[in-house]
């Protein structure tokens, strides 16, 4: 998988990834009325709402970008209703042709480690049938616990062919309080950097590793560090836009070639229809504002990369 997603970054000559994480709040009056009044104001009435925003919105981008990923707490929020929600968007996206990254962040240990693989990039065995629950392609990962909580997750990317993006240094203003504490003369991102890229030894593709970064775009000078460290590790890079990360901070993140990495937007493209800059399609046409933010995000990122 991790061959097909630099592939998809290469044709479609954007290492974009569209973060599908709904809002209520972001989603437009008449399609929430829509759900209500089919399903009432309930849980069940606002998955139904997300849904069909959500499908707007995929198919405005599927034609332009490799990759979306779905968080999902933005859809376990709103419960049993919400989850299949994010299974329905999963599959949609496939049918779609676009790589899904499930916006997960597990992280724990032994049989819970290997349950949530199985569950997200695996599959699990019922009686004489085998089922892949949510088969994303992708998934994030927090590697708090150690080796134990990520080596599941290699085993099943390795059996799978899909991959996984590893916490390292992420764009949240707090991440320092942890992030940055010196062990031994060095920052622990620093020595997170190093196990993403060693464990990325054991599961390699033809050019990059089944097992990816997190790296947040607020901190570009980390991301040059930590882009040498990881070599062959592809980094997914959050916090352009809305978080305040530039396309001029993007470039240490990048290879000399313009590869290397693929820079996700959520709010900033599915919510787009809400800025003043795409004010003119109403909330009547969020699709098309979201695909006008998309092509935006992917001229403003090939400009800040010198590839146009």
């Amino acid at each position: 998988m991790i061959n097909r997603l630099t592939a998809r970054i290469k044709e479609r000559k954007a290492p974009v990834v569209v973060g599908l994480d709904p809002m209520l709040s972001y989603i437009p009056d008449p399609v929430k009325k829509a759900a209500f009044a089919e399903h009432g104001e309930t849980l069940s009435g606002a998955a139904a709402a997300v849904w069909e925003y959500n499908r707007t919105i995929i198919d405005a981008v599927c034609d332009l970008v490799p990759a979306v990923k779905p968080q999902i707490a933005m859809y376990e929020q709103f419960g049993i209703p919400g989850l299949t929600v994010y299974k329905q968007t999963i599959d949609y996206c496939r049918e779609k042709g676009l790589i899904v990254i499930g916006d997960i962040k597990r992280g724990d240990i032994g049989s819970t480690s290997a349950a949530y693989a199985a569950a997200h990039l695996g599959r699990v065995q019922v009686g004489g049938n085998t089922f892949a629950p949510f088969a994303e392609d992708f998934a994030t990962i927090n590697p708090y616990l150690g080796s134990d909580g990520v080596k599941p997750f290699i085993d099943v990317c390795r059996a799978e062919k899909k991959g996984i993006f590893v916490l390292v240094k992420t764009s949240n203003p707090s991440s320092g309080e942890f992030q940055d504490r010196r062990i031994d003369g060095r920052p622990l991102y620093e020595w997170v950097g190093e196990k993403v890229a060693a464990w990325g030894e054991e599961a390699m593709g033809e050019e990059y590793s089944y097992v990816g970064a997190v790296v947040g775009a607020t901190y570009p000078e980390m991301g040059a560090i930590l882009r040498q460290l990881m070599p062959r590790t592809l980094i997914l890079v959050p916090g352009y836009g809305a978080q305040g990360g530039t396309a001029a901070d993007l470039k240490p993140y990048f290879k000399d070639d313009g590869s290397g990495a693929i820079v996700n937007s959520s709010r900033g493209i599915i919510a787009a229809w809400k800025q003043e800059k795409y004010a003119q399609f109403g909330a009547e046409k969020y699709g098309a504002a979201a695909r006008q933010a998309a092509k935006d995000m992917i001229a403003d990122i090939r400009t800040a990369l010198s590839l146009d």
